[in-house]
């Protein structure tokens, strides 16, 4: 795709900031997951005797997600054309990065649905967290080693979705109804894809980095555990969040799973973007991210049956805590960048209402 982001970046004013090009892109899967939240918030409407998402919404699901992906691909070329790269800016895109996937995961999910032909909600929970594991996987690597290596799997796969989306448009979902081949379906082919990307590019070849960078002794971490440590909260927040889905009273993930969802992935964001933050300064990585604290109380009191009636409302409640508590900590990044004209934050900035104002400042300045 190098080929052509460069010309894409080429019709691109310089005095548009990269960091504005990364948020807007961003922002176009943001907007995919509400459109489709909207026609399709149970993952339901592309099974059989369901009311179907309008084909003009296949269409801006095709354009959003190719859009994002491009803005994602020239943003670094950008700063790189302009003089402006900065670690700043790197976090900010990599750590978007992190929270797009549950974005795009549960988007395209809206394909293939609930339904008889489609995907159950477990294995698509699972397939997230696939997903998730891979992304992780390419930062734990650069943890390790300094550098980050960036499978061309992932350009696979969203130039796939992208043409799956405008294809939808066009044949309508009562085409993923049919076998692909003998009986494969095509839901079987869209699970072999994902997994695929892991085990056959992404895993293979991060392994095979850090191997090579352990045999020639330039790996940064010494110890196994050391190694390992980044792995410690993501795991911590797959079991907590797998026993809430095996013994939920109410059967949280049948009722509620774009919420769960959600709830997964930005949490998992959160712990990512802090790695990304160690491994750019080459600290440590903390042990354990805070918020599995209060979500292992959380599903303590759900598995005890003290929650049996609220189940829905206390996963709808700790999901917007989780939402406005990676929000906080994002621009918290932020809010040390100096401003334009070179002075430190005011004290007046304090509080939501100056951190928001500080991010409009972040992504304004093609300088960060």
């Amino acid at each position: 795709m190098h080929p052509f982001w460069n010309s894409v970046v080429k019709v691109l004013p310089t005095w548009l900031a990269p960091n504005l090009i990364t948020f807007t892109g961003f922002m176009f899967l943001v907007l995919n997951f509400l459109i489709l939240s909207f026609y399709d918030f149970d993952f339901y409407a592309s099974a059989q005797g369901y009311s179907h998402v309008p084909s003009w919404v296949w269409v801006a699901a095709g354009l959003f997600n190719f859009l994002a992906y491009t803005l994602d691909g020239v943003d670094g070329k950008q700063a790189r054309r302009t003089n402006s790269s900065t670690p700043l800016g790197e976090l900010f895109d990599h750590g978007l990065d992190s929270w797009a996937c549950v974005f795009f995961v549960c988007s395209v999910y809206s394909v293939f649905g609930r339904g008889e032909s489609g995907v159950g909600v477990v294995t698509l929970y699972f397939l997230l967290w696939v997903v998730l594991f891979s992304f992780i996987l390419s930062h734990w690597e650069k943890y390790n080693t300094g550098v980050l290596f960036l499978p061309w799997g992932y350009d696979l796969s969203q130039v796939t979705i992208s043409v799956v989306y405008i294809v939808t448009a066009w044949v309508g979902v009562e085409t993923w109804y049919l076998p692909f081949f003998w009986n494969i379906y095509y839901r079987d082919v869209f699970i072999v894809m994902i997994l695929g990307c892991l085990f056959t590019v992404t895993l293979p070849m991060s392994l095979y980095n850090v191997l090579k960078a352990y045999r020639s002794k330039t790996l940064k971490h010494s110890s196994v555990y050391e190694a390992f440590l980044p792995f410690l909260s993501p795991l911590l927040l797959f079991i907590l969040s797998s026993l809430w889905v095996a013994l939920s009273p109410t059967d949280i993930l049948q009722q509620q799973p774009r919420a769960f969802y959600l709830m997964v992935g930005t949490a998992f964001a959160n712990v990512t973007c802090k790695l990304i933050v160690c491994q750019m300064s080459n600290t440590r990585c903390q042990p354990l991210n805070w918020l599995l604290l209060p979500m292992a109380a959380l599903v303590l009191l759900i598995l005890t049956g003290l929650l049996n009636q609220s189940e829905t409302g206390v996963l709808y409640l700790w999901t917007g805590v989780v939402l406005l508590a990676h929000v906080h900590y994002g621009v918290s990044v932020v809010r040390p960048a100096l401003l334009p004209d070179g002075r430190k934050v005011k004290s007046d900035s304090a509080g939501w209402l100056g951190s928001f104002r500080m991010l409009l400042v972040f992504l304004r300045r093609r300088v960060v």
